[in-house]
């Protein structure tokens, strides 16, 4: 495994990690928009991570991790927002 296979990797922790943390905070403070470029782009790192030769099993598990956080952030603004328009329209 050379270093560009490690390094790469390791840096993109800090996505996943900022989601997880951010998963505690009040859902007003997330971004949809930037949540869904989130989500493909964890998704397409994904796909590049097992097409890629050798395999990168280390980035797939970082845009995996990523893109559950993605999702759980996704339906926490959703819930949010529908919630809110509730709220409005009563």
């Amino acid at each position: 495994m050379g270093v560009q296979h490690f390094w790469g990797p390791v840096a993109n922790w800090a996505i996943p990690i900022a989601a997880m943390v951010d998963i505690t905070r009040n859902p007003d403070i997330i971004s949809g928009k930037m949540t869904f470029a989130l989500c493909v782009y964890s998704a397409l790192f994904m796909r590049f991570s097992l097409k890629v030769i050798p395999r990168n099993l280390l980035l797939f598990s970082c845009h995996f991790t990523n893109e559950a956080c993605q999702l759980i952030q996704f339906g926490r603004w959703a819930k949010f927002r529908m919630e809110k328009e509730k709220i409005v329209a009563a």
